[in-house]
């Protein structure tokens, strides 16, 4: 398995592009955007288990209900959530996606992010999206990842190489979230496509698989969103046998797969909302991994911890403070805290009590931009990674008026 450029349009059969249409004020900021497949795909998706949910999400429950998709369709500027008329918008955004690409309107996959509450224009949207098909490209993922931008401030994507029974296959997602990051079965808005031939039912079982170890330990600020989102789509033009079963090339794809999403979990957890530095929580020796899970995402959802890293503080009480009440099931006596980044690595802790370090190596290894926490817990040998991130002046910034 090798990394490869071309994001969504790294796999065979693969267009994508970003346009502005005018849902967003800014025109320099693009707002809509579309993935196409060649040919009808295996579909699969993961979703927001928040109660309130966005329309697209509905529509496109229903739309892959039967694993096949072809495109999809994400706008950005308005979150298309919690209106009277959001199933009848997105629904519209499909029928105007599948006329310009010749499909049926039950094969798109539909989605929105941004405001919540505020009617979807959907003129804006019918202008725009022939426009949007016609510039479509095997280049275009770049566009697409943009198109699908909020607060985001980086361009999110990723694609690997990998190998099925001898055939060389590729896998590829874009990505967009930085704040309203703390998912519970799916996270943000990921699109991710392969040109690898797979089942439906395989497909899903490897999405929803792999969620439970990458973007469900994800975790920005402990909001989790309403328009949640993880699809994928898998043409089968690399001409592989079709992986209907478990064996050594589903392996394989889970493994391409998992390498896509933590990528782009390192990269939605490095970009949440005003951060300045990536968290990492590794635990090791949990009892079991839902222990293990428990104690590395309460650490990295701390925000007194979180406000520690920001400001470069060794304060590591913070982290056994958070071990505490994760509801993992350990023995608090037995745990070790060190800290580490490109700058070295320091131990703060050791069987559950403070040992002498140096105050000034200490902030040298937390001024780094990418800061991890290393927990042993010395209970098992189960183990679990989360991902965060800082909380800085510029989170509150952001947000306090977000809307306005």
């Amino acid at each position: 398995m090798e990394h490869i450029q071309g994001g969504v349009c790294a796999a065979k059969g693969f267009m994508a592009g970003g346009v502005h249409c005018g849902i967003r004020k800014n025109k320099s900021k693009r707002d809509l955007a579309m993935i196409f497949s060649a040919v009808p795909a295996s579909a699969a998706a993961v979703y927001t288990t928040n109660l309130v949910k966005g329309a697209p999400i509905y529509v496109t429950q229903r739309n892959i209900a039967n694993g096949v998709a072809q495109m999809a369709i994400c706008n950005s500027g308005n979150a298309n959530t919690c209106n009277a008329d959001g199933e009848a918008a997105a629904l519209q955004m499909c029928r105007l996606a599948a006329e310009a690409a010749h499909v049926k309107p039950e094969d798109v996959i539909v989605a929105s992010t941004g405001v919540i509450g505020q009617p979807l224009p959907i003129e804006p949207i019918a202008n725009g999206v022939a426009p949007l098909f016609a510039s479509l490209s095997d280049h275009g993922s770049a566009e697409a990842a943009e198109g699908i931008m909020t607060t985001d401030t980086r361009l999110k994507e990723v694609a690997v190489a990998f190998t099925a029974s001898g055939i060389t296959c590729r896998l590829g997602g874009i990505a967009k979230g930085s704040g309203m990051i703390h998912p519970n079965l799916a996270t943000m808005l990921v699109f991710l496509t392969c040109d690898a031939a797979i089942s439906p039912a395989m497909l899903q079982k490897a999405l929803a698989e792999n969620v439970k170890d990458t973007f469900n330990m994800v975790s920005v600020d402990g909001d989790t969103s309403t328009n949640d989102m993880v699809s994928i789509m898998a043409n089968g033009m690399a001409g592989n046998p079709t992986i209907d079963g478990e064996g050594a090339d589903y392996n394989a794809f889970c493994e391409a797969l998992n390498e896509v999403t933590t990528t782009l979990c390192r990269m939605i957890a490095k970009d949440g909302e005003g951060a300045s530095r990536l968290i990492t929580c590794r635990v090791e020796g949990g009892k079991t991994v839902k222990d293990a899970k428990l104690a590395a995402k309460a650490v990295c959802c701390s925000s007194l911890l979180k406000a520690a890293i920001f400001g470069a503080d060794a304060n590591w009480g913070r982290v056994l403070c958070a071990l505490g009440y994760s509801g993992a099931d350990m023995d608090v006596h037995k745990v070790d805290v060190s800290f580490r980044s490109a700058m070295g690595i320091i131990s703060v802790c050791e069987m559950g009590a403070g040992v002498p370090f140096s105050e000034e190596d200490a902030k040298t290894i937390l001024l780094e931009d990418e800061i991890e926490v290393l927990i042993t817990l010395r209970d098992g040998d189960a183990c679990a990674t989360a991902w965060g991130c800082d909380l800085t002046y510029d989170y509150v910034k952001i947000n306090g008026d977000y809307r306005t």
